[in-house]
This record gives structure tokens, C-alpha cells and sequence, in this order.
């Protein structure tokens, strides 16, 4: 088989390898990297390069890995945008925690989110206590998007007047 081609096929089966493997393992992850992460991804990195480039050291061969894993992510992005289902498949959907003060705890536990590391994100959004909180959801990306209970009641206000 064509060197370049054996290195575009493995290179987009590492690729689809590591999709699955982060989906498989919760977005949580994504956006609350910790040094164990960072440390994970490095070694995850170093670990596949050989998988895909194979035998084929060289600087053109490692260059067509980047540049199929450049043209897979930019096909992937464009799939995602255009089709709602391709997006659920891959990001998810967004996940309630907390709705009106109260824990969703089946979600959490779904999440494998402790308490803690709840009452944490709500601190860090400048509520003292989780039932401060009017909603708070797991986004598609990783991250935890905070309301307020006092912010939803000034907006519901400003609306008014």
C-alpha cells in the first residue's frame, strides 16, 4: 500500500479512536484539566504518534498525519454545525445540575460530579451556597454554566419596566 496512504488511514483511525475515548469518558473532562489530564494527554499524544505515522519517521510523513487530522477535525466541525444529530452524537447535550437551588443528584452521579466539586463551580461563579443557584447546567463543552437565582430575579425585573 501507498506510505501516505497507510499514514492517512491510521492517522484517521487514532483520531476516531481518541473521539470515542473522551466521549466514552465524560466531557467533564474537557474543560477541568488537572495535572493528572495535561500529564494523560501528553503521554496520549506521544503514545499514538507512532500508531499513525507507522515506520515512516520522516518530516513529509508527519506532516500528512497533521494535515489528515487538520482535514478530519475541519470535516467533523462542519458535520456538527450542519446536523443536530451528528452534534448529539459527538458533543452531547447540555445536562442540568441544579434548577431552582435544587441538586439534580442523578444527574451529578450520571456525571460522576461529586457535591464538592459542585459547590466548588458555584463559589467560583460567586454564589455562597448551591441553593443560591436558580440553574446551573454541564454545557456540551465540559464547562458549568452558573445562574444565579438574584440575577434571574433582576432580569425578570428589568423586564417588567
Amino acid at each position: 500500500m501507498n506510505t501516505y496512504l497507510d499514514i492517512i488511514l491510521r492517522s484517521l483511525a487514532v483520531y476516531v479512536f481518541i473521539i470515542l475515548a473522551i466521549r466514552l469518558f465524560g466531557k467533564k473532562e474537557l474543560s477541568q484539566l488537572s495535572i493528572t489530564d495535561l500529564v494523560l494527554i501528553l503521554l496520549i499524544s506521544n503514545a499514538v504518534q507512532n500508531a499513525m505515522v507507522g515506520p515512516n519517521s520522516s518530516l513529509s510523513g508527519g506532516l500528512v498525519a497533521a494535515l489528515t487530522l487538520f482535514v478530519l477535525n475541519y470535516i467533523i466541525k462542519l458535520a456538527t454545525y450542519k446536523s443536530k444529530f451528528i452534534s448529539n452524537i459527538l458533543e452531547g447535550e447540555p445536562i442540568m445540575l441544579v434548577y431552582k437551588g435544587f441538586v439534580k443528584i442523578e444527574n451529578l452521579n450520571k456525571q460522576k460530579i461529586t457535591f464538592e466539586e459542585l459547590a466548588a463551580v458555584v463559589r467560583e461563579h460567586g454564589l455562597e451556597k448551591v441553593e443560591d443557584a436558580e440553574l446551573v447546567m454541564l454545557e456540551r463543552d465540559g464547562s458549568i454554566s452558573v445562574i444565579s437565582k438574584e440575577l434571574k430575579n433582576q432580569t425578570i425585573h428589568k423586564r417588567s419596566n
